[in-house]
């Protein structure tokens, strides 16, 4: 009678609370039905009232087949499973129909797992059997699985698929718990001592490492980390619960870091997912977009969230699976997320106070198993997902959409309650561990040394192998690890809660006001951005309004200058200056009025002010113009100013399919003249005649032997194509390009001189007034050799140490070198943004010239001038001639690799009061090819110059 009393007392209290768990879940399944405009009425609800419906039905066979079963699981499951299906109603509507087949025939297994399982000591007669199948459904896939989105799961068969690994993580845990039981002394015994460790026989740690061993086969052949942590954690910590034995536990500890660091060595798959925990901002649209767009969906979800609908998690792939946590944090804010995370939190509580009441050691095993199989998937997907661990792909368990997942853990409910039905609390004897139909004792029995302990269907009096787990004081210490395993859970979940908080609240803003933050363009499609101009008034982008008030970039000229100018999606974020000035193109940063500034402070939308560029249109269309059919970049400097005149970079990308250039590998994305470093061949021989003239170490008429090699530092430095002269003066040799010359005055001038004037032109520096640059590399000189440094002056780099070998350069430093030589030796740093217009046509802001300093001295720059002159009139750059205008330049032949030679260009024009600088790389051209381009370059810019000043 007292046991029927505290089963309906138990089912009544499960009862209030599902009733109690329905007003949240159909109040949010509500609000998601408002906010797609359906009317409110019993059928739009059918969902979460048909959902409230089948778990009464599960309640009722719970008080029948399993009353006195835990009263707070299925409560849980329910609004775990409620706020699932709603979201993957409002995220994949699709699959949703599919998704809510699987929850109601999960919610029926449930049931079955009741009516049909007699108990858990039944099922454990069948272990090895469950082990085998386990066993054979974990591995299956390598040999017959499919892939998907990288992993290799699934069994695929017609129409349907199945990922076998949910069904086998239940039938090893089904194993494990009874393996455990039976062995549960003999695991416990220590035969040997290890400082304060006690160890196990050699033999008893043969199950840990089986289970290591299928943890690194599903990394390696199902490239399935999130499993493989799963199921060696789960394992770890049975056998921890089994045996009190903290030397388990740091075995699985080692054992676990030595496959992380093989795995990590061996297998690219599992590197990638560790680099991009550590940083996805390093290749946010590809590798890292997944848990970029989680970062800013949670940012935009703050405390309370965007409401269920209006929010952007569908932004991130595959977001109703992997991802559905962060849309859930990013539409019910930080409280619906860490109500979510509670959740999961009481019902691995409740799951270890079932394996803590169960009347033996194979039910408490298996409660221990199955509980932390769902908990501690939950904390991995939810850990993946928020950045706080590496993404390990596997489900939100009773959330994210996918049969199998939900079949699998509703199952895992079931066994529970099972597992938690005729505990210990409800008048039932504990049982010995091995065959719960042998002989059982109460508590009021004792424990001793004499207890029988049963085998197969014998029971025997044992007295040789008696421990600490045995009898009365096994289960107390059982009890103390399930308390410490509580805690240890709840320390882990309170940490989840701990990093959203960090997300949602402390660092919202900073990931919300980044230039690439997708979901802040994609938010601000309601504001007219302001547009981006030419400095001779050209459009390059403008923003129209549509026909439903939103606006839509807009280029008027096409393709032009799309790596300064940017690209602005709503699903990659934005680049250049889309980027770099977002906040003044969408009105946050107008403070040209008072009204401008108390509507910008109040967080008015007002239209946004436009950027107008240094670049001149006529003078961009030439540059690319010249550059089609090459591949590599051409920059085009005022040199008395540092203003870019013109920037363009091969391959490029079309604005209106960022996609195709995001999923190809032709690098079109990749601003070539900023951010890719080249080396800079006998370009870089300019700066070393600097060197050599402003130190006064030689004069343009001094003499050089010119052999086609010659010997320095022990090793060879060669002309090109093997020239030779008997003797050349340095002048000359600018103009022939003789490396054997500079390598001698390499040597004359020294590592640390060298370095310290390719510091003063730029290098090591990043160039930009307002945009970014690679910073181009030179080598520590205290690591450069002699002949290393022959061959640095020469503009080769060719050194092995620490340091990067050097000179390596961009477009864009080339550039500052030769501008600052045609300025009379003052470096300018470059900057593309002339000045800014209010919405009313006001100028609010200006840039102004900024120098980098006085790199050599005027008369220097003079002699180099001359010396550069005589490049393009007489020597290896007469390709770069124009006609009526006198050019200086110099040369480059780089070789890039062994079958890569580039071909580049420096200069300026006119020689005698300088007003363009151009810098050209060309990957894998021939000699000479660059020089040509050049010529082009000058003479329409020059002309376009020219057109402007009679105008």
């Amino acid at each position: 009678m007292m046991a029927r009393r505290q089963g309906n007392t138990r089912r009544n209290t499960e009862l209030a609370l599902l009733m109690t768990a329905a007003v949240p879940v159909v109040l949010l399944y509500a609000m998601y039905v408002i906010n797609m405009s359906v009317t409110i009425s019993f059928s739009s609800l059918a969902v979460p009232i048909g959902l409230l419906a089948a778990f009464v039905a599960a309640h009722i066979s719970t008080r029948k087949f399993a009353p006195g079963a835990d009263p707070a699981i299925l409560p849980v499951v329910f609004v775990l499973s409620g706020i699932g299906i709603a979201f993957v109603t409002r995220l994949a509507p699709d699959l949703a129909v599919s998704q809510v087949a699987w929850l109601f025939i999960s919610v029926a297994a449930m049931i079955a797992v009741l009516v049909f399982v007699p108990s858990i000591e039944k099922l454990a007669e069948y272990k090895f059997t469950m082990g085998i199948a386990g066993v054979i459904l974990l591995l299956l896939p390598m040999l017959i699985g499919t892939e998907r989105g990288g992993s290799k799961l699934w069994l695929v068969f017609g129409p349907f698929s199945f990922q076998p690994g949910e069904i086998a993580k239940i039938l090893i845990v089904l194993f494990l718990a009874a393996y455990l039981a039976e062995n549960r002394e003999l695991l416990s015994a220590s035969t040997r001592k290890f400082g304060p460790l006690a160890l196990p026989k050699p033999r008893m740690l043969a199950p840990l490492l089986v289970m290591w061993g299928i943890s690194l086969l599903l990394v390696v052949f199902e490239r399935d980390l999130g499993s493989a942590l799963l199921f060696f954690t789960f394992f770890v910590v049975m056998i921890y619960v089994c045996t009190g034995r903290v030397s388990y536990v740091i075995a699985s500890i080692v054992l676990l870091a030595i496959g992380g660091v093989v795995c990590y060595s061996l297998f690219s798959h599992v590197q990638v997912r560790i680099q991009i925990w550590l940083d996805p901002f390093s290749d946010p649209s590809n590798k890292g977009l997944q848990i970029v767009q989680s970062l800013y969906s949670l940012a935009d979800g703050g405390l309370v969230g965007t409401g269920i609908g209006k929010g952007l998690p569908t932004l991130i792939p595959v977001v109703e699976s992997d991802f559905i946590f962060s849309a859930i944090g990013e539409e019910m804010g930080l409280l619906g997320g860490s109500a979510v995370l509670i959740c999961y939190m009481l019902l691995a509580i409740r799951g270890f106070v079932t394996a803590a009441r169960a009347k033996s050691d194979i039910a408490a095993f298996t409660a221990v198993g199955l509980t932390v199989a769902i908990a501690f998937q939950a904390f991995l997907i939810v850990g993946g997902t928020t950045k706080f661990l590496p993404l390990t792909g596997v489900t939100l368990p009773f959330m994210s959409q996918g049969g199998s997942s939900l079949l699998a853990s509703f199952v895992i409910v079931g066994l529970l309650l099972k597992t938690g039905d005729e505990g210990t609390g409800h008048e039932a004897q504990i049982e010995s561990a091995a065959n719960p139909d042998g002989p059982t004792f109460s508590p009021a029995e004792g424990g001793g040394r004499g207890n029988a302990v049963v085998h197969g269907a014998h029971a025997r009096g044992r007295f040789s192998l008696t421990t600490a787990e045995s009898g009365v004081l096994g289960r107390v210490a059982l009890g103390k690890r399930l308390v410490a395993l509580v805690t240890l859970f709840t320390f882990m979940f309170a940490l989840l809660i701990a990093n959203l908080t960090y997300i949602q609240v402390v660092r919202a803003d900073y990931y919300q006001n980044l230039p690439n933050n997708n979901h802040t363009i994609a938010k601000s499609s309601k504001v007219q951005r302001g547009a981006i101009i030419t400095a001779d008034g050209a459009t390059l982008a403008e923003s129209v309004r549509q026909e439903d008030g939103t606006y839509v970039r807009q280029y008027p000229l096409g393709n032009v200058a799309t790596h300064t100018v940017g690209y602005l999606s709503t699903q990659y974020g934005a680049t250049g200056i889309e980027a770099s000035l977002n906040e003044t193109l969408t009105g946050h940063a107008d403070y040209s009025s008072w009204l401008s500034a108390l509507n910008a402070m109040a967080g008015i939308e007002t239209p946004g002010s436009s950027v107008v560029l240094t670049l001149n249109a006529q003078m961009q269309k030439a540059v690319e113009s010249a550059l089609a059919g090459h591949r590599g970049a051409i920059v085009v400097l005022d040199p008395t100013t540092g203003a870019v005149l013109a920037k363009a970079s091969s391959p490029s990308f079309s604005y209106t399919d960022i996609g195709a250039s995001m999923t190809s590998d032709t690098g079109a994305l990749v601003d070539r003249s900023t951010n890719t470093l080249y080396t800079p061949g006998s370009t870089f021989k300019t700066i070393t005649l600097s060197a050599a003239l402003d130190s006064n170490l030689a004069t343009l008429d001094s003499s050089y032997k010119a052999p086609a090699t010659l010997e320095i530092g022990g090793a060879p430095v060669t002309n090109f194509r093997g020239e030779e002269w008997s003797a050349l003066s340095l002048k000359e040799a600018m103009a022939e390009s003789a490396n054997t010359v500079f390598g001698q005055v390499g040597t004359k001038v020294g590592a640390d001189r060298l370095v310290s004037y390719a510091r003063a032109f730029g290098y090591g520096s990043a160039l930009g007034q307002d945009f970014s640059t690679t910073p181009s590399l030179m080598p520590d000189p205290k690591e450069m050799t002699e002949w290393e440094t022959a061959w640095a002056a020469c503009g080769q780099p060719v050194g092995n140490h620490a340091s990067p070998a050097g000179p390596q350069t961009t477009v864009m430093q080339n550039a500052v070198m030769v501008a600052a030589i045609a300025n009379n030796g003052i470096a300018m740093n470059p900057y593309v943004v002339d000045h800014i217009l209010s919405p009313e046509g006001a100028t609010t802001s200006k840039t102004q010239p900024r120098a980098l300093g006085q790199a050599v001295s005027s008369q220097t720059a003079g002699q180099v001038k001359e010396a550069m002159l005589d490049v393009v009139e007489s020597g290896t750059g007469v390709a770069a001639r124009v006609s009526g205008v006198k050019v200086a330049g110099k040369t480059g032949t780089a070789e890039a690799s062994a079958s890569q030679v580039n071909s580049l260009f420096v200069g300026f024009a006119p020689y005698d009061q300088p007003t363009i600088a151009v810098s050209i790389c060309l990957e894998n051209e021939d000699t000479g090819t660059a020089s040509a381009v050049a010529g082009s370059v000058i003479a329409a810019c020059l002309n376009v110059q020219a057109m402007g000043a009679s105008s």
